[in-house]
């Protein structure tokens, strides 16, 4: 094999390889006695059919297999003798447009190298960690909410009239122009008026009614309604009212506890305040891992290839778009260019994503079958009654498996580069933590965290 340099600029890098036409033939003639072994051809034993007939037979089909090996084995030295590492898979084609038989093989290989890591001195960085210890009122209203979810509604008694708020029980039948509709009806249906649940007007019409009272409720269905046979229609749903009932609101003791998995009310508090901390942690550990990463943007500067920056940004003025327009569920729109704001988000992303990947490699630090099945199972759950075809999903594409365990990797780099740096923990109320993340999400789209493709392809 022969490796000639072509092109040398930046991270670009240009080779033209030749492999031998006398290194192909042996590869054929290598695959062919490999498959001769065990070939039985009628007049022959098996294993003895002749070499001349069997490369007669499967020579043509067998010399594709072995022009792509030798190509492939000529990139792999190549690699493992410069060290380059591709930022994305190399252009390779072939020179000779009519190649034959007996000829050496000749082609161009072009890629971006990955670019080397500088080292950060991260016991110069600082960092400052929010925290937040839960108040009393802190987990009284968390009771509270409990108490309100666990209420009950009784019956109010006859001739007591229906309030924001009551729960309403009734039978109802909807028809447009005199014509009932597909589900547009229902018996004993629990109604609580102010909930939102029906159509705009709906409730509304219902509060002062009484049990035992018919009453016709007119209402115009929404112009984006989602069934298209009543968006923007007027529709009369003729109710006949079988029970008005008031919330009974849970009181907060023992009995509530018990009905939410507790021994008593001591033990449900002490839940609540656990929960509590894990969610203060976890919104601290945010903010945290933000101002982590713009240190590292700030520190650390190195070339990066076009290319992942290019591919990076173009996915990111994709998801943007399809989040400012999410009535547009296919990809029929026309084409996507990247702002400067995409540019230099997909900077930031790339650069701070072969970061984190090149620490890890550097570190042996992996993420465990298990600890990725679990991440798997913990997606899975988020569809429910179509577990069984995400796993498949998962299963049968790479990439997504990938999208899976790359949070994974980049929450155990965190970690390490945590251990490294000066983290001073600051109480903080409840209300200034919220605001902090408050602001990590209005700047997302300046300064989102790595890029999960970045990291997964160097990983």
């Amino acid at each position: 094999m022969q490796v000639t340099q072509t092109l040398n600029e930046g991270l670009k890098r240009g080779y033209a390889i030749t492999v031998p036409a006398a290194e192909l033939e042996a590869k054929v003639t290598e695959k062919l006695e490999e498959a001769r072994k065990d070939f039985q051809m009628k007049g022959f034993r098996k294993g003895k059919a002749p070499a001349a007939l069997m490369k007669k037979m499967f020579g043509q089909s067998v010399l594709g297999e072995a022009m792509q090996e030798s190509i492939d084995a000529a990139m792999k030295q190549h690699f493992d003798e410069t060290g380059d590492r591709p930022a994305l898979q190399p252009d390779v084609k072939m020179t000779q447009d009519n190649w034959k038989e007996g000829d050496d093989i000749e082609v161009t290989m072009t890629y971006e190298a990955l670019p080397d890591v500088p080292e950060i001195a991260f016991s110069e960085i600082t960092l400052e960690r929010p925290v937040v210890t839960p108040e009393e009122s802190d987990i009284q209203s968390a009771l509270e909410n409990l108490a309100e979810n666990a209420k009950s509604y009784e019956s109010k008694g006859e001739g007591a009239a229906a309030e924001t708020d009551d729960q309403v029980v009734l039978d109802f039948v909807g028809s447009i122009d005199g014509e009932e509709f597909e589900g547009g009806a229902a018996e004993d249906f629990p109604l609580v008026l102010g909930s939102g649940n029906f159509i705009p007007g709906f409730e509304d019409q219902l509060v002062g009614v009484t049990a035992g009272e018919k009453k016709d409720v007119t209402v115009k269905f929404p112009d984006e309604y989602g069934a298209e046979h009543l968006a923007g229609k007027e529709a009369v749903f003729a109710c006949t009212i079988k029970d008005v009932k008031a919330a009974q609101t849970a009181e907060i003791n023992d009995e509530l506890a018990t009905r939410f998995g507790a021994d008593d009310l001591a033990a449900l508090k002490e839940q609540i305040t656990e929960r509590l901390k894990a969610e203060y942690g976890q919104a601290s550990r945010t903010v945290v891992k933000r101002r982590l990463m713009d240190a590292l943007d700030e520190k650390v500067d190195f070339e990066l290839p076009p290319s992942l920056v290019e591919t990076e940004a173009k996915q990111i003025a994709h998801q943007l778009w399809h989040e400012e327009n999410p009535d547009h569920q296919g990809h029929d729109h026309p084409e996507i260019e990247p702002t400067e704001e995409h540019n230099a988000l997909a900077t930031r992303r790339v650069r701070l994503g072969l970061l984190l990947a090149d620490l890890g490699k550097k570190n042996d630090i992996e993420v465990g079958d298990q600890e990725v099945q679990q991440a798997v199972f913990a997606e899975a759950r988020k569809y429910p009654g179509q577990e069984r075809e995400f796993f498949e999903f998962i299963r049968s594409n790479p990439q997504a498996l990938q999208q899976v365990s790359a949070p994974l990797f980049e929450e155990k780099v965190v970690d390490y580069i945590l251990e490294l740096t000066t983290v001073t923990e600051k109480p903080v109320t409840k209300e200034e933590l919220e605001k902090e993340i408050e602001a990590l999400d209005e700047d997302a789209t300046k300064k989102d965290v790595t890029s999960e493709v970045a990291v997964a392809d160097e990983a």
